[in-house]
């Protein structure tokens, strides 16, 4: 019974993280679409990919995942250049392009691990 209630809560885990994972990555779409209209970029293969992840300390002191996007742009419309958007959770608290300074500041946390 011991080893069924694990598997289950495992099994949860498991789905939340890959559901919470995936509106994060929606957002990070969304805030990336975002930055390149308003700074007149051209946001390419309308996709963000996963570059990093920790678990830090929230401002309220509660621990929250941050999940670093990594999106492609061009400035020209002939080249690639490489930009980021970090979320706290579902929020973003990061964006940038490296053409401007376009980094928004985000609130202290203190990393865990």
């Amino acid at each position: 019974m011991g080893e069924a209630l694990i598997f289950l809560v495992g099994t949860a885990a498991v789905v939340w993280f890959v559901a919470d994972s995936l509106r994060a990555r929606e957002a990070a779409i969304t805030a990336a679409r975002q930055l390149c209209k308003a700074e007149g970029l051209q946001f390419l293969d309308d996709s963000a990919a996963l570059n990093g992840l920790r678990i830090i300390r929230a401002p309220r002191g509660s621990l929250a995942i941050q999940r670093t996007y990594a999106f492609e742009f061009s400035d020209t419309g002939d080249n690639r250049r490489t930009g980021q958007v970090t979320l706290l959770g579902a929020s973003v608290t990061m964006t940038y392009t490296g053409l401007r300074s376009d980094i928004a500041p985000a609130p202290e946390h203190d990393q865990i691990g």
